[in-house]
């Protein structure tokens, strides 16, 4: 019925066919997944490299992400060396699983694969793919800025008659939070199609007008054999079979008819609604500054400047009361790190595998540590000492004024991507190893390490920061359990899901409630307590579906967080009501850095710093 289905549409489709090129056919992959516990992945990718180099039709091979199951170098190197055998090209983009638990950021597809965006031409047709996160953090799907101005660079190359097939990791809905941006370049392009992975399955999907297909998963999941799509580009259509490698390719599932392409640019669709912030007059944005790439942590506030760092490695510094960069420093690749103030001296991680320290005035360097890997985490400074972990699975301390190593944690088997918190001589962080540590700060020694008694790596107590309060530590993390820990011991005191918090948490400026994040529109009051408490209190926000961690933060007697919407809010804990919305774009809103009753400084996954100011 699909085939017949079709072949009637490809009947009555626009009759002006495209002739210029000779028919091909190509192998099309997606979400190979290497990591597997059981190597199942790595035979299922074996096999079907196997399969293609046995045919003879095949011109290349497309693979459209999520081609590892953690990002991790390990991974991607087992990826790369299996597709190596491949005796035709290949052509690989990288999904949210090679970005969003990844040891370095991401930043090591590139450096394996050579590249993390292609643009080739193929018997008349152009195909462009691009990556997509989300990076580092919890959240929607993100086709990163810097792609999107490496995509508008290419497709400036292109004249809008000439065909092209467009391929990212993401269907282009709602699941990326910027499907639009590419949909809005397509359409003033004879885009033919848009090939994608994510959902495991072989669909055939329409983007507001432009054909679409999801190709299935390389894995066998609870079949005998895994398998992946042969695609027929004839003149007038493009075919796909689903092949169970070495077995048999089954009759076409679906396919898309070929014909030049003049999309209605006047046909309105849905795009993000800023609307709400007509109900809020009271506050607004003073100021937002567009950083040419994603920023993915809290920006520093001191001496009158914003300060943060950005994805191609850009440490920059805007004025506080004008938004205007003042200073740029360039470090040798991404950065996740939240930088830390003390005094003029500002220190962050780099992806490059530095901790570096720079004047908060001017941004010169005053001093660098290498360490053995990326530096994802974000650091704290506590008088002269700088704590710090990164991705070669070693917590360190460091001398705030000159650099040196004053101790290094040998003991965890991951990467730190958060914050650490101090108090009575214990630092507590978490590492996407599973547990949540606790180091003597003056010597670096374990004290105690704790787990919530999953093995899975992505239920590491990683992203949150940390609460502590009158000897007891409060975490979430993606188990969706609220736990409370002895400072001491690192005894479990009480666990709780009464609520389906999941990265988010705060604490109130009298230390009396926690407050969390939920899934679902609400945020939720636990009172601090050594014992298993009920929920103190529930508001309905009406932000939706929520999954970033991005903690909350109360400040003179208001508690404001950020969403995945790119909303930002403030509410009254006393009166349990919102104070008001503001939504300064799309994408996540990292935790956000509260100055005062009336000034916040907020950044989002898309590189938007906004300085908020409410009445």
């Amino acid at each position: 019925m699909k085939t017949l289905l079709f072949f009637c549409l490809l009947l009555i489709s626009n009759p002006i066919v495209h002739a210029q090129w000779k028919p091909f056919r190509f192998a099309f992959l997606s979400d190979t997944h290497i990591g597997s516990p059981n190597g199942a992945a790595e035979e299922d990718l074996r096999r079907t490299v196997a399969d293609i180099n046995q045919m003879t039709d095949i011109a290349f091979v497309i693979i459209t992400g999520d081609i590892t199951e953690l990002g991790t170098d390990e991974q991607l190197k087992t990826a790369h060396t299996i597709l190596s055998h491949l005796k035709v090209p290949y052509y690989i983009i990288p999904g949210n699983h090679d970005s969003g638990w990844s040891e370095s950021g991401g930043t090591r597809f590139a450096a394996i694969f050579g590249y993390e965006t292609f643009h080739f031409t193929f018997n008349g047709i152009h195909f462009l793919g691009c990556p997509s996160g989300p990076y580092v953090r919890m959240s929607d799907g993100h086709i990163p800025r810097n792609a999107v101005v490496w995509l508008d660079q290419e497709l400036k190359k292109i004249p809008p008659e000439q065909p092209l097939v467009f391929l990212n990791h993401y269907p282009l809905t709602k699941d990326l939070d910027n499907w639009y941006e590419a949909i809005d370049r397509l359409k003033q392009h004879n885009t033919l199609a848009v090939l994608c992975g994510h959902g495991h399955s072989n669909h055939r999907l329409d983007f507001e007008g432009i054909p679409a297909v999801m190709g299935r998963s390389n894995l066998r999941a609870k079949a005998a054999y895994g398998g992946y799509n042969l695609v027929d580009v004839k003149a007038d259509s493009m075919v796909f079979s689903e092949r169970t490698p070495g077995i048999s390719t089954k009759e076409s599932w679906t396919g898309i008819p070929l014909f030049a392409h003049q999309y209605d640019l006047t046909q309105k669709y849905p795009r993000p609604d800023y609307s709400v912030n007509d109900s809020f007059p009271q506050v607004r944005a003073k100021w937002t500054f567009a950083s040419p790439a994603n920023v993915i942590s809290t920006p520093a506030v001191a001496r009158g400047l914003v300060l943060f760092g950005n994805s191609l490695g850009e440490v920059t510094a805007l004025s506080l009361g004008s938004g205007k960069k003042q200073w740029r420093f360039q470090t040798g690749n991404a950065i996740y790190s939240s930088p830390a103030i003390s005094d003029n001296r500002m220190v962050l991680g780099s992806t490059d595998g530095y901790v570096y320290c720079l004047s908060v005035d001017k941004g010169q360097k005053l001093w660098q540590f290498k360490t053995g890997a990326a530096v994802l985490g974000s650091p704290l400074i506590v008088q002269d000492t700088v704590y710090i972990g990164g991705s070669d699975h070693r917590y360190r301390a460091l001398d705030l004024k000159s650099g040196k190593e004053i101790w290094q944690f040998t003991g965890l088997d991951g990467p730190v991507m958060s914050t650490p918190f101090l108090l009575e001589h214990k630092l507590v962080f978490g590492a996407w190893d599973c547990f949540l540590y606790a180091l003597d700060n003056r010597t670096g020694k374990l004290v105690w390490k704790w787990d919530n008694g999953s093995p899975i790596r992505n239920y590491s107590p990683a992203a949150c920061i940390p609460v502590i309060e009158n000897g007891i530590v409060y975490v979430v993390a993606p188990d969706r359990y609220l736990s409370a820990i002895d400072l001491q011991t690192g005894k479990t005191l009480w666990r709780s899901n009464a609520a389906t918090v999941r990265e988010s948490l705060g604490v109130s400026e009298d230390g009396k409630y926690l407050y969390g994040k939920t899934m679902n529109d609400t945020i939720v009051a636990f009172p601090a307590s050594a014992t298993l408490p009920e929920i103190a209190w529930k508001l309905d926000a009406g932000f939706g579906y929520e999954h970033v961690p991005s903690m909350l933060i109360e400040k003179a007697g208001q508690v404001y967080f950020g969403t995945r919407s790119g909303r930002v809010y403030a509410i009254d804990p006393v009166k349990r009501k919102i104070s008001w919305i503001r939504k300064i774009d799309n994408s996540m809103v990292n935790t956000v850095r509260v100055l005062n009753a009336h000034q916040l400084v907020a950044a989002t996954m898309d590189g938007k710093i906004t300085l908020l100011e409410s009445k």
